[in-house]
């Protein structure tokens, strides 16, 4: 006695081309070579060190008041900026959000008086109910 093995039939694998791809160039970017001094450098002999020029910061600004004598200085541009940067913002916030903040306000009110109604208008039903029971 023998044992058949069947043997499937199998279609051919479709064919599909193989894609060649280039391989990737990369710039490899080059520095100009940075010069450390030793740490025991020191002048050569014969020279002399330069002469740093110092200059006097300007005066700050003063604001003279001249029936009192009195010099109050006057704060820096930079502080100028962020005051004026910061109230501008306040006050176009504030411009800007207050009819929104009358809409909701009007809203809320309007809700609360109706349910203060309808609050008002059950316990006046309740006390009539009450006094017609005694």
């Amino acid at each position: 006695m023998s044992i058949k093995i069947p043997t499937p039939d199998i279609p051919k694998s479709l064919y599909i081309p193989q894609m060649y791809l280039k391989q990737p160039v990369a710039d490899v970017p080059a520095f100009r070579p940075i010069v450390i001094p030793p740490a025991d450098l020191e002048r050569p002999a014969g020279t002399q060190k330069a002469k740093e020029k110092t200059s006097e910061p300007p005066p700050k600004p003063k604001l003279e008041i001249p029936v009192l004598d009195i010099q109050m200085p006057l704060p820096t541009a930079e502080v100028m900026v962020t005051a004026v940067t910061a109230a501008l913002g306040a006050v176009a916030t504030t411009t800007l959000a207050q009819p929104l903040f009358e809409q909701i306000k009007k809203f809320v009110t309007k809700q609360l008086n109706k349910r203060i109604e309808a609050w008002k208008k059950k316990r006046r039903e309740k006390q009539r109910r009450d006094s017609l029971a005694n």
